[in-house]
């Protein structure tokens, strides 16, 4: 089960529009109402994505509130990774410890910087069936990923534009008022796209001797922690391996795990994804490493990646990324 640091649900709470009850809902979620508030502290993702989506709903700015939560977070109350994150050296090294240190806040979402002729997607991959609070959270990440950037960066920091996988839930204008640039929905990802020169600005208190010490405490931290490669990777690992065989079949990985197909769906369940979201998110990236890092021709990486056909490639292909393998390729700057 993917779990979520519970810093995000007072942050949530905070942010709820006055007269809304929510005592309730953190006493739902075994949380005390009166704190303290352990970042360390994990609840377990799909109860988060369930409370979100309830505070929403009662909340009579609800469109706008996962934006004021995201715009509401600063880098201290993230603990040692928000002071690593703080104290690299640049915007660019911020967002690669969040690509290591990421976890250190639950096992949820996991972030990656994709690199373009144009700048950089900042993307944000996050476990779940995509239910409402789960595009809430989504929202909120992105909001605030946003937001950090501003406080640390010397730079005049703006996203060139906002992407997300989801339809708007309103009036898409205020999620461009709140950004200050464009937001595109119904795309291939969930990032934010940045300028090369905003990612190699120096951050304000930039310092690789401090970053230094927090990046020690931070990989004791994941040393220590409990393994949460829950039933989703493992089945993304068997998925990728198998694909140049075609696409596999729930009982055909749940005998490579070594269980029965029952309980893999089962656990599947319970980490709030389905077995086909998980082969879509393998394809996926595996279509996109390939792309990035081989010389192999559209065809053939539409073999690799489980595709009878190579008209059925890029049709998937544009469904994730919002753009075709060709121009993804491109874009990459590789080849």
């Amino acid at each position: 089960m993917t779990q979520i640091t519970s810093l995000y649900v007072y942050k949530v709470i905070s942010q709820a529009s006055p007269g809304v009850e929510t005592h309730d809902l953190l006493k739902g979620l075994g949380l005390d109402p009166d704190g303290p508030i352990d970042p360390a502290h994990l609840i377990s993702s799909s109860d988060y994505y369930d409370f979100f989506a309830e505070l929403a709903d009662r909340d009579p700015n609800g469109l706008v509130l996962p934006l004021r939560i995201g715009a509401s977070m600063r880098t201290e109350e993230y603990g040692a990774f928000g002071l690593a994150w703080k104290s690299a050296p640049n915007l660019r090294g911020s967002i690669l410890r969040s690509e290591r240190y990421g976890r250190v806040l639950g096992s949820a979402e996991t972030y990656a910087l994709e690199e373009t002729d144009e700048g950089a997607f900042f993307c944000l991959e996050k476990a779940g069936d995509g239910r409402p609070g789960m595009l809430l959270s989504n929202e909120a990440s992105l909001s605030a990923v946003d937001t950090i950037c501003r406080e640390v960066s010397t730079a005049d920091f703006n996203p060139l534009a906002i992407y997300f996988k989801h339809a708007p839930r309103g009036d898409s204008g205020v999620y461009e008022t709140h950004f200050g640039c464009p937001v595109f929905f119904e795309t291939g990802r969930d990032a934010l796209q940045l300028r090369e020169e905003d990612i190699e600005a120096p951050n304000r208190v930039g310092d690789e001797t401090i970053a230094g010490f927090f990046d020690r405490h931070l990989e004791k931290e994941l040393a220590t922690a409990a393994p949460q490669d829950g039933p989703e990777l493992e089945v993304r690992r068997v998925v990728t391996n198998e694909l140049s065989e075609g696409v596999p079949t729930l009982s055909g990985v749940a005998s490579k795990l070594g269980i029965g197909s029952r309980t893999l769906q089962r656990r599947l369940s319970d980490q709030g994804i389905s077995f086909q979201t998980v082969v879509d998110m393998a394809r996926k990236d595996l279509a996109r490493r390939l792309l990035r890092e081989t010389t192999y021709s559209l065809a053939e990486i539409a073999f690799l990646t489980g595709f009878a056909e190579q008209s059925a490639f890029t049709r998937a292909f544009k469904r994730w990324a919002g753009q075709t393998p060709r121009s993804y390729r491109l874009e990459t700057g590789r080849f």
